[in-house]
């Protein structure tokens, strides 16, 4: 039977897909969308509705065998108070004033090499690994700092500028957004529920679809390159800083050599980008299957990928170009009702077990 409980596991493992070919189980979502303390009691007694539970637990239950009763008028009612509240919410952010603080970022760079937790990359780099004090303390006014300030810098860009970015989707009529935070899910585009992922052409996509044309690795290469263009560069540098190396100093040298090297690397990536946009499926299938272990998810996601294409590092910069990013989701969102289901489905494979999704995959490019 599909009941409360039946949708609150469903919820629960991340399989969202059922949730958007079922009236009911939509109706679950956005339910949950509303249950928080101020918005579930605004909620009830703008449409004379009595609980007589306590407790948001409870109350979540109870109002939504409530609305079960009356699935399409409780849709209505669900759709209208969402919709007022975001744009309540879309009318107190100052947009202008938050890209103006977004652009105030001119570097993004981490300071170090950690993947998902950066109190894990502290304990392992230098907890565990000095056992002098004074040597310890040394490392606050170099490594320590550099790498705390680079975290919380990006993780703010991030943070602010996918906050922009959701609010773009949001005022689009096709879109109901969530005004509670849901796991899994940051708004509906015709009645299926997306998680929203904001990311760029990754690193490791390219090399491993450089590996499929028989191509050398990027840095082989450039090392290769540079010795035959006679550039000494740092051998015992971190590979991040060889490229760059290389890269800067074959841009001043820029004899014809050179500039062919960088054209080739540059007309290879294009070319990898270009079957991306092709066959955008495979590219989220990939993106589900290379996901790191601690944010591991198998909903419903909706891929944003950003391509600067005059220089892919640069990528990141475009997290806050309304210019670019308004006119391509709007014209993505206009057109979403012509997509099929099917097409939007995918299978994935993660350590052994096998998932299914509802995806897409958006391009920014510039």
């Amino acid at each position: 039977m599909k009941d409360f409980n039946y949708w609150k596991k469903l919820h629960e493992s991340e399989q969202l897909d059922e949730f958007s070919k079922d009236n009911i189980g939509l109706l679950w979502l956005k339910t949950k969308s509303i249950v928080r303390k101020d918005l579930i009691g605004e909620f009830i007694l703008n449409n004379k509705i009595t609980l007589k539970k306590t407790g948001l637990a409870k109350q979540f239950i109870e109002l939504f065998n409530l609305l079960s009763k009356k699935p399409t008028q409780s849709h209505k009612i669900l759709d209208e108070y969402i919709k007022g509240k975001n744009k309540i919410r879309v009318a107190e952010l100052n947009t202008k004033q938050l890209v103006s603080e977004l652009y105030k970022l001119k570097t993004f760079e981490w300071g170090g090499d950690y993947q998902n937790s950066l109190d894990k990359y502290l304990v392992n780099r230098y907890v565990k690994v000095h056992k002098s004090y004074n040597t310890l303390v040394s490392k606050f006014k170099t490594e320590i700092h550099i790498a705390v300030q680079g975290y919380v810098l990006n993780s703010w860009y991030n943070h602010w500028s996918s906050i922009l970015i959701e609010h773009i989707f949001k005022s689009h009529p096709t879109v109901l957004p969530t005004v509670g935070q849901i796991k899994s899910v940051d708004f509906f585009i015709n009645n299926i529920p997306f998680d929203l992922k904001v990311t760029y052409l990754p690193a490791e996509h390219i090399k491993s679809k450089r590996k499929e044309k028989g191509l050398p690795v990027e840095l082989t290469f450039l090392k290769s390159k540079a010795t035959e263009a006679k550039i000494i560069f740092d051998k015992k540098a971190k590979d991040t800083d060889i490229f760059y190396e290389i890269v800067e100093k074959m841009k001043d040298k820029n004899d014809t050599f050179c500039k062919k090297v960088l054209k080739t690397l540059k007309d290879e990536k294009l070319a990898i980008l270009k079957e991306a946009q092709n066959n955008p499926k495979l590219l989220a299938k990939w993106l589900y299957e290379n996901q790191g272990e601690m944010r591991f998810g198998s909903e419903n996601r909706l891929f944003l990928v950003l391509v600067d294409t005059e220089d892919f590092n640069n990528s990141w910069k475009l997290k806050r170009n309304l210019e670019l990013l308004k006119p391509t989701i709007k014209k993505y969102l206009d057109n979403f009702g012509k997509k099929r289901m099917k097409d939007l489905k995918v299978s994935f494979s993660y350590k052994g077990k096998t998932f299914t999704a509802l995806t897409d995959v958006i391009f920014v490019v510039k």
